[in-house]
C-alpha cells in the first residue's frame, strides 16, 4: 500500500518501477531504461540519497552528465533529496555532491590533478568547438592544404573527421568511408594535418573537447592510475547514457570493468545525437557486456503527456528496427487525441500554426507552454514572417550559440591571451582587436612571442606599425595586468571589458545590443573562483543568450517557442506542432542513406511528439520548399506523409483538413470528367 508522502520522506511518491531501481543492490551493474516523462531525474537523485543512507561517502559518488544545466538540476535535487532523507532542518543548506559534471568538465578536473604525471601543463586552457576550427584554419594554411589545386576540406570539416575518429575509436580509413566518402582521397594529407594539429596544441598548452576525453581514456590506461581512479569513485552514475560515444563508454568501463558500482540511466528511443558521435548501441549493449548481464529497471509510468498522446507516440517507436521494448502509459486520459493536420503548402502551415497559437492563448495558454518544432532551422522561415506579420513574440533556439557572436569571441580572446601569451590562436584575433594591428603583424609579434624565455617583455618591447602606435600602448599595459598572477578574478574580466568597449562600438553599428551580451557575460563570470575555472567551463557547455532570440530581445514577457526538434529534448510544453511531417524533411533527405541513419529520425520524431503534455498536431503541406533558397526560385516539391506514420500509427491521430488542403475527390461514376488534353489538341485543328 502507498505510503502518504511526508517531508522526510522522499521515497514515498516513487512508483514500484522506480523504487526497483532506487533500492538495487549488490555488485551487479544496473541499467535503467527511462521513458520519456518517465521522472529518471528524481529515480536518480533518491538512488544517490538511497546509497549515503546506506553508507555510501558522498565524496565518493561520481555522477556524470550531459550538460552543465544538467548537472546543476541534478545537483540541487539531489541536495533536497537527501536533506529529506538525513532528516536535516529545513533551514539547512542541501549536501552538495562534490563529483557531480558532464564527462568532460569531470575529465578535464583529473587532468589538472593528474598533470604532473602524465606529461601535461596543469594550465592547459580548453578551446571551443568554434577555436578549434580557427586553429584547425591556421594549422591548414602553414601546411600549404589549401594550395593543391583541388577542393582539400574546410576547417569544419577537417575538424569534424578529426572528432569522429577519436570518439568513435574507428580508425581514419573508416571514418572517411562511412561518413565523409568525398574525402577519402585526402587520407594521408588529413593524417598529416590532424598530427600538426596535436603539435600545435601541445606546444600552446591547449586541448580541445575531444582531447578531455582522449587524455582521461588514455591514461586510464596506465593500471595503477585505473585502479586509483576506479577505487576513488564506489559509485558511478551516468545520466543521458544513448548519448554517450564509444570513447564516454569505454571511460566508463575502466573505471567500472567490473560492474560494480555503475548505474547507467537513458533511453534507446531518444538516441539522436549519432552526428555528434554518439553510439545507441552502448544502452542497447550495456547488460550484455558484464558477467553476469546487468539487471534491467524499466521506467514505463509517463508524468508528462496525456495518455493519447503516448498511444500515437508509442505506435511511432514501436516500428524501430530494434530497441529495449517499453510502453509508456500514465492516469491521465484525455479525450482529445493528437490531430494530423493537412495543407497546402508552407504558407498555409504557417498560418493554420499561428492561428491555432492565437486560439488557445484566447484560451487561456499563455505563449511560453507552447511550442512549434522543426527538423532544421529553416523550415520555419515561413512561420517567422506570419509571427512577425502578427505581432507574435517569439524565441527559437538551434541557431547562432552564444560564444560563435563575434563579439562575445573577441572578450574572450583576450582574457584567454592574457592567461597565456603563448596562445596562439587568442592573440591572433586579440591583437587584431588594435586598429593598424593586422594579420601579417599578429604573425610576427606571436611568431617572436613563442620564442620568447620571457613573452611579457617581448610583447612590451613590441615596435609596433605606425597606425598602431596610439593604441598599441594601452593594451600592452592591458597585458600586463592581466598576466599578473596577483589580479583578483573578477576584475580582470572588468578590465578587460573596459578596455574593448570603446573597439566594439568602433566595429559594430548595434554596439548597444551586442553591449548587454557582454554585460550577461559579466555576470557569469561572478560566478567563478577563478579566470581558468570561469574559461574552462563556458569553453565547455556554453550558455544561451539573446544572440539566439528572433527579433528584438525582450519583445515581450511572454512569447512562443520556436526549436529545432533537437534542441527541444529535454524540454516540455502544454502545446507542441510539428512542422513537415513529410518524408524529405521527417526523415530528412539527408538521412535516408541507412537504416541507422533513418532509425535515428524516427526516434527524433518520437522525441518531438513525447515533448507535449496535452495537445499535440503533426502539419503535413502537401507542397514545401526544402529550403529557403528554392523558395526564391519557386523549387517546391510536393510531400508525402512521412513513414514514420504508417497506417497502424495514423490509426491515433485526428485528420484535419483546412480548406483547400484535400486533394480533388476521384470523379463520380457516370460524371465524364473535363478533357482539357482535347481542348488543346482543338486549338490547332
Amino acid at each position: 500500500m502507498r505510503r502518504s508522502p511526508t517531508p522526510t520522506d522522499p521515497f514515498a511518491t516513487l512508483n514500484e518501477q522506480q523504487l526497483a531501481a532506487v533500492n538495487h543492490r549488490g555488485e551487479q551493474p544496473l541499467l535503467v531504461i527511462a521513458g520519456a516523462g518517465s521522472g529518471k531525474t528524481l529515480t536518480l537523485a533518491c538512488r544517490v540519497a538511497r546509497l549515503v543512507l546506506e553508507g555510501a561517502d558522498p565524496q565518493r559518488i561520481l555522477l556524470l552528465t550531459f550538460s552543465r544545466r544538467a548537472a546543476h538540476e541534478m545537483a540541487r535535487r539531489t541536495g533536497q533529496v537527501l536533506r529529506q532523507a538525513l532528516k536535516l532542518p529545513a533551514t539547512a543548506a542541501p549536501p552538495h555532491l562534490a563529483w557531480a559534471g558532464t564527462f568532460h568538465s569531470v575529465g578535464a578536473r583529473l587532468l589538472r590533478e593528474w598533470a604532473p604525471r602524465i606529461g601535461l601543463n596543469e594550465r592547459f586552457a580548453v578551446l571551443d568547438r568554434s577555436d578549434a576550427e580557427d586553429l584547425m584554419a591556421l594549422v591548414r594554411q602553414e601546411g600549404g592544404y589549401a594550395e593543391r589545386g583541388q577542393r582539400f576540406p574546410l576547417k569544419d570539416t577537417c575538424v569534424a573527421i578529426c572528432s569522429q575518429t577519436l570518439n568513435r575509436q574507428a580508425s581514419l580509413n573508416e571514418t572517411l568511408t562511412s561518413q565523409f566518402p568525398w574525402c577519402a582521397q585526402w587520407e594521408a594529407e588529413l593524417k598529416q594535418l590532424f598530427a600538426a594539429y596535436t603539435h600545435a596544441k601541445q606546444c600552446q598548452g591547449l586541448l580541445d573537447y575531444d582531447d578531455l576525453l582522449l587524455y582521461w581514456w588514455q591514461a586510464l590506461g596506465d593500471a595503477a592510475l585505473a585502479g586509483a581512479c576506479g577505487a576513488r569513485f564506489s559509485h558511478v552514475l551516468v545520466d543521458e547514457y544513448q548519448d554517450t560515444n564509444r570513447l564516454q563508454a569505454a571511460i566508463v568501463q575502466r573505471l567500472k570493468p567490473s560492474g560494480a558500482g555503475l548505474m547507467v540511466v537513458g533511453d534507446d528511443a531518444q538516441a539522436i545525437y549519432a552526428f555528434r558521435g554518439a553510439e545507441v548501441r552502448n544502452i542497447l549493449d550495456f547488460a550484455a557486456g558484464f558477467t553476469p548481464p546487468a539487471r534491467t529497471v524499466t521506467l514505463e509510468r509517463n508524468y508528462r503527456s496525456t495518455q493519447a498522446i503516448l498511444d500515437a507516440s508509442n505506435a511511432v517507436i514501436a516500428l524501430a528496427h530494434e530497441r529495449h521494448a517499453k510502453q509508456l502509459w500514465t492516469n491521465t486520459a484525455s479525450p482529445q487525441r493528437p490531430a494530423l493536420v493537412h495543407v497546402l503548402d508552407d504558407a498555409a502551415q504557417a498560418t493554420w500554426v499561428a492561428e491555432q497559437v492565437l486560439g488557445r492563448r484566447e484560451e487561456g495558454l499563455a505563449l511560453k507552454d507552447q511550442a512549434v518544432l522543426f527538423r532544421t532551422g529553416s523550415h520555419s522561415a515561413a512561420l517567422e514572417l506570419e509571427l512577425a506579420r502578427r505581432h507574435i513574440p517569439f524565441v527559437k533556439f538551434g541557431g547562432l550559440k552564444f560564444l560563435e557572436a563575434a563579439h562575445v569571441k573577441d572578450l574572450l580572446a583576450l582574457l584567454r591571451f592574457g592567461h597565456s601569451l603563448r596562445h596562439e590562436l587568442a592573440g591572433f584575433r586579440a591583437l587584431q582587436l588594435v586598429p593598424g594591428i593586422g594579420a601579417s603583424h599578429a604573425r610576427r609579434l606571436l611568431a617572436t612571442l613563442e620564442q620568447a624565455a620571457l613573452p611579457l617583455a617581448a610583447l612590451r618591447n613590441f615596435k609596433p606599425p605606425p597606425a598602431a602606435a596610439r593604441d598599441w600602448p594601452a593594451f600592452a599595459e592591458l597585458m600586463t595586468s592581466l598576466c599578473n598572477e596577483a589580479l583578483t578574478w573578477p576584475a580582470d574580466m572588468a578590465q578587460a571589458l573596459a578596455w574593448y568597449l570603446p573597439h566594439l562600438h568602433r566595429k559594430h553599428d548595434d554596439a548597444a545590443v551586442r553591449e548587454a551580451d557582454l554585460q550577461q557575460l559579466q555576470h557569469l563570470a561572478g560566478g567563478f573562483g577563478s579566470r581558468e575555472r570561469f574559461l574552462t567551463e563556458l569553453a565547455l557547455d556554453p550558455p544561451e543568450a539573446s544572440s539566439d532570440w528572433a527579433g528584438e530581445p525582450l519583445l515581450d514577457e511572454d512569447y512562443l517557442v520556436l526549436s529545432t526538434l533537437h534542441s527541444a529534448k529535454g524540454q516540455e510544453w502544454k502545446a507542441v506542432s510539428i512542422l513537415n511531417v513529410v518524408d524529405g524533411c521527417i526523415p530528412s533527405d539527408m538521412a535516408t542513406g541507412q537504416r541507422e541513419q533513418i532509425e535515428e529520425e524516427r526516434r527524433l520524431l518520437y522525441v518531438g511528439m513525447t515533448r507535449a503534455r496535452q495537445h499535440l498536431q503533426l502539419l503535413v503541406p502537401q507542397r514545401f520548399y526544402p529550403s529557403a533558397q528554392a523558395r526564391l526560385g519557386d523549387r517546391h516539391v510536393y510531400g508525402g506523409l512521412s513513414r514514420f506514420i504508417a497506417p497502424q500509427v495514423a490509426a491515433c491521430f485526428d485528420h484535419l483538413a483546412p480548406a483547400g488542403a484535400s486533394h480533388p475527390p476521384p470523379p463520380q461514376a457516370g460524371v465524364l470528367p473535363i478533357d482539357l488534353p482535347a481542348q488543346l489538341r482543338g486549338l490547332w485543328g
